[in-house]
């Protein structure tokens, strides 16, 4: 890297920052969903709301990014996005019916979606010469951040007795966190006008469409087992706490993988086989809670956990690959995770809706299965020779194909 030793490690300390404001409002919901129903009266498609709501967002969001990167810059749009992000949470300390609840879940769609349209552009400028790193450490933090939030939401609501604020106390690292991106970002060159492309001429390519399909159908998977991980095995008779601590073991698998597999992926440019290798352990984890989900839990939930933060971080520098640009680049990262997560939204409420009819979360995790499987067809696809002719119809080069990452 060109910059000096401090100011790298400050930036690595608010990508890791950001990364981990990004998750635990998702996180904290399934361990407190019985106190919850218990004083809203919410069934559980309506609980399903609170997770559906701010992913539906994060996808649609993500169209937008483009505009917003525009107008505000990068830096300007992520430290507002934490903002929004932060009074989000923050409702939640006061939410006293549906309409606050889902008011907060509103908020923190939206902030979540600025966040992630802008800040993979700020990666892609700042390390241009570790960019595995620093997606990895980013796409770790995240899922790092989904454990906390799992395992920190049942004990802040068994020691205070409340539910609001184990949700609610959020708010506090997502606005520290905004003031020291405001600090310690760079501010970036506003890009020129004829430098920037329509949303309607990306939407023109293919690639991005494959992008957004293999995003969306992976993370379909993490936002149901983020949803229904805890209730499936309280249904199975294991406590609030004990549940929530499979969740955290599943954010920690996440975490782990995100931060490993880019690096041991990192001596060449196609990362299919890696991606094929997360989407074994995701075939596993699921076939596992749909025939035996009481054989080995923690190994099971660690594996799926790992299986399903690999491919995130894979999918993220697969998108960055495709151009050499930050904003071109960051802009169909930001597309790929909107799509992506316009299709992710829906399975948790479709496994809410399965378990109804059928009385189990069993079928909804044979639906994740499936896609899982059709995910690993998909990526055969996604060849670097192949990076140039999938962005040929852009008016900006292509990154470089076929040939090997540096060592970073």
């Amino acid at each position: 890297m060109t910059k000096d030793r401090n100011a790298t490690l400050r930036l690595l300390i608010v990508v890791a920052l950001v990364g981990l404001a990004l998750r635990p409002f998702l996180t904290g919901v399934g361990p407190v969903t019985a106190p919850m129903r218990a004083e809203t009266g919410l069934s559980l498609q309506g609980l399903s709301a609170l997770t559906l709501v701010p992913i539906l967002l994060m996808g649609a969001g993500a169209f937008f990014g483009p505009a917003i990167l525009a107008r505000l810059g990068a830096k300007r749009a992520t430290v507002l996005a934490l903002v929004i992000l932060g009074f989000g949470s923050g409702l939640r300390l006061v939410a006293h019916s549906t309409f606050d609840l889902l008011g907060s879940a509103v908020l923190l769609g939206l902030g979540a979606a600025g966040v992630q349209a802008a800040f993979p552009a700020i990666i892609k400028r700042e390390f241009q010469q570790g960019l595995n790193l620093a997606m990895g450490l980013y796409a770790s933090m995240m899922m790092g951040g989904g454990a906390f939030g799992a395992q920190a939401a049942p004990l802040i609501a068994a020691w205070s007795g409340s539910w609001r604020l184990a949700l609610g106390w959020l708010a506090v690292p997502a606005l520290m966190t905004a003031l020291l991106a405001a600090l310690v970002l760079p501010s970036e060159k506003r890009q020129p006008r004829e430098g920037r492309q329509r949303l309607a001429h990306w939407l023109r390519l293919p690639r991005v469409w494959l992008l957004m399909a293999c995003f969306g159908l992976i993370n379909g998977g993490y936002s149901s087992s983020v949803a229904w991980i805890s209730p499936t095995f309280q249904e199975l008779g294991w406590s609030a706490g004990a549940s929530g601590g499979l969740l955290a073991l599943l954010a920690v698998g996440q975490a782990v993988s995100a931060l490993l597999i880019p690096a041991l992926a990192n001596r060449s440019r196609d990362r299919r086989p890696w991606l094929a290798l997360c989407l074994a352990m995701q075939i596993i984890g699921f076939a596992m809670l749909i025939l035996r989900p009481e054989a080995a839990p923690h190994m099971v939930t660690f594996m799926l956990g790992a299986g399903l933060g690999g491919c995130f971080s894979l999918m993220m520098i697969v998108a960055l690959d495709h151009l050499p640009g930050p904003a071109e680049a960051g802009t169909l990262a930001a597309l790929m995770q909107g799509g992506g997560f316009l299709l992710a939204a829906l399975p948790p409420w479709v496994l809410a809706l399965l378990h109804d009819l059928t009385g189990s979360f069993t079928a909804g995790w044979a639906l994740h299965l499936a896609a899982v499987l059709v995910v690993s067809v998909l990526i055969l696809a996604l060849s670097p020779a192949d990076y140039g002719k999938a962005m040929q119809r852009l008016d900006v080069p292509a990154g470089p194909a076929g040939d090997a990452a540096p060592a970073e």
